[in-house]
């Protein structure tokens, strides 16, 4: 008689089979009953509503959301694809969200279908499928965008509601600045005869800059016969001139993001101190609290340290090749790494001290923080040396967030404009929070990008002066939240708040965040 450990496993090797073929919606007939029982119950299968399951994670707690927002895009997919067939296609909307790489995972998903009850089909975590009856646009005007069914973009421009570019303004002039050549929409206004959506087409072209669009549009249109009234969608208009040939919409959106948000970071944070006098007294200040800030930064990743582990690996007083359990070592490992990014981290702020531009600093320096940080594992035999490569080669997902960072062909356009805004901004504040924010809002690695975006904070806070910084632990969650309103809500400020707060007791003297008590 088999195991119960045997059984597992052989209900696993069927769902792997799945896996190994892309299917991620996975529906009660593609596993017999005692398989999928089985793996429900040990907590590899999760339910997503009657009939259908995604694969999960048996170490996530009751209610994670991980899985489900890791999956939601695929599953939504295969869905609508198995319920409608090639009748259906995302709301022009959203399409242009997606056509803009914005893959946040929606409350609500809005499809069209000519075969729809225009029903709502409830979600888990809060979110849901909306299905209305409307017609389609033609087969020339769809397009599949990871098995997912959008308007094009030219015609999602067209269809979509005037509120759309007040309501998600980023999205919007993101999709607009992909649009190379007017004769993209001018067909399909002119066979429509859409006048009033082609005096706001050019008025939304001219808030981008795009001005040579914008005069081709209306004086065709009028050429054709029809009375074109320009007006501008947009409630404001952006100082950052978007590339012309700029080929990637997630650089236009970083930009965008970028000149949107400075404004209200400089209203909130602390004057600049300017740079100290004093480096030799600035540098020992880092290294004192080197401990306190190894103890936080660890602990909100998950790792189980206290002050005596990260003396003792700061002092070389460690063993990881030894009787350790696989946590303890893995949080010995992670300590060592930290002790030995955090010394290139203090080269860094070195540079910068001495008058280096702190943009320049971190493009060239964080690859260097990233290889320290993981070197031990690699040491160890736990990771491979190809680990160390670079930015990531796959997706990664954000655990309980419903951001989705960009695709990895993405990332080797972001991080370069990233740095690059970096580099230009001359404001020590929205270097401090921008510079943080935006590097795990892309998460260019597999793991170690909260890490590397807060050594990224505390070199951006050296360029102004500020002391450095330490994210207590037991403010994790708003911590969190802070920066989920900011990915997903596209709102700065409360992000901004925190860490103006954090700078400003800093500035004040008030106590730092507590260490455990030794035992």
């Amino acid at each position: 008689m088999a195991k119960p450990s045997e059984k597992l496993a052989e209900s696993l090797e069927v769902l792997h089979a799945l896996q190994e073929r892309g299917v991620v919606a996975i529906r009660s007939g593609d596993l017999s009953r005692t398989h999928r029982e089985r793996l429900c119950r040990n907590g590899f299968l999760q339910e997503v509503i009657k009939g259908w399951y995604i694969p999960a994670r048996p170490d996530e707690t009751a209610g994670e959301s991980t899985a489900w927002y890791a999956s939601f895009w695929r599953f939504c997919a295969a869905y609508l694809q198995h319920r409608f067939g090639k009748d259906w296609c995302l709301s022009p909307e959203q399409s242009l969200s997606l056509h803009a790489e914005n893959w946040t995972v929606p409350r609500q998903l809005l499809v069209r279908s000519s075969k729809a009850q225009n029903n709502m089909t409830a979600l888990p975590h809060d979110t849901s499928l909306l299905d209305a009856r409307a017609s389609l646009p033609e087969e020339k005007d769809i397009v599949e965008k990871d098995a997912l069914r959008l308007f094009s973009l030219p015609a999602a421009l067209i269809a979509c509601s005037p509120g759309y570019f007040r309501q998600n303004p980023t999205d919007m002039r993101a999709a607009l600045s992909m649009v190379r050549d007017a004769s993209e929409v001018l067909d399909r206004l002119l066979e429509g005869g859409h006048s009033t959506i082609a005096g706001r087409l050019a008025g939304a072209f001219r808030n981008i800059g795009r001005d040579r669009i914008a005069d081709d549009i209306v004086q065709t249109m009028r050429t054709a016969g029809y009375d074109v009234r320009e007006n501008d969608p947009f409630e404001t208009q952006i100082p950052v001139i978007l590339p012309a040939r700029e080929q990637s919409p997630y650089v236009n959106r970083l930009r965008l993001m970028w000149q949107e948000m400075r404004g209200s970071i400089i209203e909130r944070f602390p004057a600049a101190p300017g740079l100290p006098k004093d480096t030799k007294a600035y540098l020992k200040r880092v290294e004192d609290v080197y401990v306190m800030d190894a103890y936080h930064s660890l602990s909100i990743e998950g790792y189980r340290v206290n002050p005596e582990l990260i003396e003792r690996v700061r002092s070389g007083n460690w063993n990881p090749d030894g009787d350790d359990n696989d946590r303890e070592q893995r949080d010995a490992l992670a300590a060592r790494g930290y002790w030995q990014a955090y010394q290139a981290v203090r080269e860094s702020i070195d540079k910068v001290l001495r008058g280096d531009n702190p943009g320049l600093v971190a493009d060239d320096d964080h690859r260097l923080w990233y290889r320290e940080m993981f070197a031990p594992g690699v040491t160890a035999g736990l990771l491979r040396p190809a680990d160390l490569a670079g930015y990531r080669n796959g997706p990664v997902f954000i655990r309980r967030s419903m951001h989705v960072p960009p695709s990895r062909e993405a990332v080797r356009d972001a991080m370069p404009a990233f740095f690059d805004l970096l580099h230009e901004e001359t404001e020590p504040s929205v270097r401090i929070v921008l510079g943080h924010f935006i590097f795990v809002y892309i998460h260019p690695y597999m793991d170690g990008n909260g890490r590397t975006g807060r050594f990224l904070m505390n070199v951006m806070l050296a360029s102004g002066g500020y002391p450095w910084t330490v994210v207590p632990l037991e403010r994790r969650d708003e911590y969190m939240a802070a920066l989920e309103e900011a990915s997903v809500g596209q709102n700065i400020m409360p992000f901004a708040d925190f860490l103006a707060g954090l700078v400003n007791a800093g500035l004040e003297g008030k106590p730092a965040p507590a260490l455990p008590s030794s035992k």
